[in-house]
């Protein structure tokens, strides 16, 4: 019988997150909702508007309201689709981070013959039942090692990878800025860390 990626994790090591990095999670998120609030201030000004129009009963009104209603329906969204994955990833920050003594294997799949692949890295565990597997930005050089070796990877379902053999993949950063302010910068090699 083959079990879920979700019964497999429950039989792992795990162990809630860190203060400090919750604290990263959290300076992410609060960077997002800053530049999601122009959107919402936009929505909301929007709205208002073309209630106003609307209570004044004019005609011209009947014509112009629905239009303030639409963009004000288009910046709220885009106001949500900035929050949502921020928000998310501060709710998962509340979970666990799971520990596990296995393997981390690569692959590359392609679903057509002239598309170019995309890449994967799958945390598995010592009987080699997927854990967990996340897409990749680009080729990893490990494919050009083996597509599977042993290691102690610290993961997240919804993160992804954030240690293998105890250093860090970059998916959380040891430290972030507030708010993000100067983030590139800093991860760019042009600022220097506090410490």
């Amino acid at each position: 019988m083959r079990r879920g990626a979700l019964d497999v994790r429950r039989a792992v090591a795990s162990r809630p997150w860190t203060r400090a990095e919750r604290r990263v999670v959290s300076r992410g998120f609060w960077g997002y909702f800053i530049i999601a609030i122009e959107p919402l201030f936009i929505a909301v000004l929007f709205s208002s508007l073309a209630i106003t129009l609307l209570m004044r009963k004019q005609e011209s009104a009947i014509f112009v309201a629905p239009i303030f209603l639409c963009s004000s329906a288009a910046f709220l969204a885009y106001a949500i689709v900035l929050l949502l994955p921020a928000a998310r990833a501060l709710i998962e920050s509340y979970g666990r981070v799971y520990n596990v003594d296995g393997y981390v294997r690569y692959r590359a799949h392609r679903r057509y013959h002239d598309e170019p692949p995309t890449y994967f890295a799958a945390v598995l565990d010592a009987e080699e039942h997927v854990l967990g597997e996340w897409p990749l930005r680009e080729r990893p050089e490990a494919l050009n090692v083996k597509p599977l070796w042993p290691a102690l990877v610290e993961f997240t379902p919804y993160g992804g990878i954030h240690r293998i053999d105890g250093r860090s993949t970059g998916v959380l950063p040891d430290d972030f800025p507030a708010l993000g302010i100067g983030a590139p910068g800093m991860y760019a090699g042009q600022f220097p860390r506090n410490r």
